[in-house]
């Protein structure tokens, strides 16, 4: 979802003259997207902020004229005040609600009225005031069709930087789908914090549901694929299941957190699922869709965490079986239920020796997974160059990266490739003669 939102910052600023750079020595503005899901982020946030300190003096030095300093995002949101005590050279804060406010913020910060700090949730949805038009748009393109949450979890953040459930207009969602596709995206990932739980207004002002999106989304000439990112367990409905097997250019990958495989710790994280629903979800998607990949997301040490608990997360993951999962050691987020366990907190010598064992479990899982499609042949979109000459990078129906020898000339087209080596992270393989139109 950052990469989304900066991509439309972008498009704000390029009618004030702003161009994207490479190189943030150059820039005359540098803006921080940021995430504040685990603690290590907002820690990130502190220490690139220093690095662009001394660039803007660097800068400043050479008589290059000043450079402008914001912060956005959810650690923006969560940390504003923090952010302007810590680092009183940042000119700008301001949170994943208010970006559309960029360019009054900026022709504020020109006319030097001193630090702004904009973390209000606005009254009005930011997409009502973003550009039709986009910049640049990629061969796979994001497209955020919900934001927020309103499942609050006990160790979760996004609903007090995110902010409630809100799901934009079918009609929208469609319009910058066409505009994406037009400007040269084959693929599109439906993105939101919750992104199953998407329930916009139709053209009959009755709710629409994702499932109903995602069949209307494929009616979009020139769109050949379609993903959607992140969901929750319980918003996995018959009709979103069905879709599955029914939508040609739906890709077979579900990203479905579950998080732990205890019930005992399930509950205490208000999940609101045991781990028998989950199962249950998965093997109803994988009677409808046989060749579904999965992705999760585990939290270990989460407090009262105990080798039991953590055992039972390691039979889920063996039960389920993933293409490929994030797994991360849980960490207090200010403001959250959890983060006030203090008593049930699980050392960090414990949960590194857990979260060790388990990415062991799902690295061995994904290689295995990959090595499967040695001697298969599956469709790729070929997205860019590698950094080999003459190899091209593109991505499976499953998520995979895919590497393969060929010219540049095809990027763009969606060619089937042989595939010859499973690695841990990616494939390798060759085009299969005459998958590709000017396969000369």
């Amino acid at each position: 979802m950052n990469v989304y939102d900066s991509a439309r910052m972008a498009d704000l600023m390029a009618p004030l003259g702003y161009t994207l750079t490479e190189e943030p020595a150059d820039a005359d503005m540098a803006i921080l997207n940021t995430c504040h899901i685990r603690e290590k982020a907002s820690e990130k946030t502190f220490s690139e902020l220093g690095r662009l300190r001394n660039l803007r003096t660097a800068k400043k030095s050479r008589d290059e004229g000043d450079m402008v300093i914001a912060v956005a995002g959810c650690v923006a949101q969560a940390e504003g005040a923090e952010i302007m005590k810590r680092a009183p050279f940042v000119d700008m804060v301001f949170g994943p609600q208010s970006y559309h406010q960029l360019p009054q913020m900026v022709a504020e910060a020109a006319r030097g009225v001193g630090h702004i700090l904009e973390t209000e949730f606005p009254l009005e949805p930011k997409f009502d005031h973003l550009p039709d038009e986009a910049i640049d748009t990629n061969l796979s393109a994001f497209l955020t069709v919900q934001e927020g949450c309103d499942k609050f979890c006990a160790f979760c953040v996004v609903p007090y930087t995110r902010g409630a459930e809100f799901s934009r207009p079918a009609a929208a969602v469609i319009a910058e789908a066409k505009r994406m596709i037009a400007g040269g995206a084959r693929e599109i990932t439906l993105l939101g914090q919750n992104v199953n739980a998407y329930h916009g207004e139709g053209a009959d002002r009755k709710s629409v549901s994702l499932a109903r999106l995602i069949h209307d989304l494929a009616e979009l000439d020139g769109l050949d694929r379609l993903r959607y990112t992140t969901s929750h367990p319980l918003e996995m409905t018959e009709d979103l299941c069905l879709a599955h097997r029914d939508v040609d250019i739906l890709m077979p990958y579900l990203h479905l957190p579950v998080q732990a495989g205890s019930d005992r710790i399930l509950e205490a994280m208000n999940r609101r699922h045991t781990a028998a629903d989950y199962r249950r979800i998965i093997d109803k998607l994988r009677g409808y869709r046989p060749d579904l990949a999965l992705s999760g997301d585990f939290i270990v040490g989460f407090p009262g965490e105990t080798d039991q608990d953590f055992e039972d997360t390691l039979a889920l993951v063996r039960a389920v079986g993933y293409a490929q999962a994030y797994s991360f050691k849980y960490s207090p987020r200010p403001g959250t239920p959890a983060a006030g366990l203090d008593g049930q907190m699980v050392t960090e010598p414990v949960k590194s020796e857990r979260l060790a064992r388990l990415q062991t479990l799902l690295n061995e899982q994904q290689l295995a997974y990959n090595q499967s499609f040695v001697g298969r042949e599956i469709d790729v979109l070929l997205e860019r160059e590698g950094k080999r000459d003459g190899q091209l990078v593109g991505r499976s129906p499953y998520m995979q990266s895919v590497f393969v020898p060929s010219p540049a000339h095809r990027i763009g087209r969606i060619a089937t490739v042989i595939v010859q080596e499973g690695n841990a992270n990616s494939l390798r393989g060759e085009l299969k003669p005459g998958s590709v139109a000017d396969a000369a």
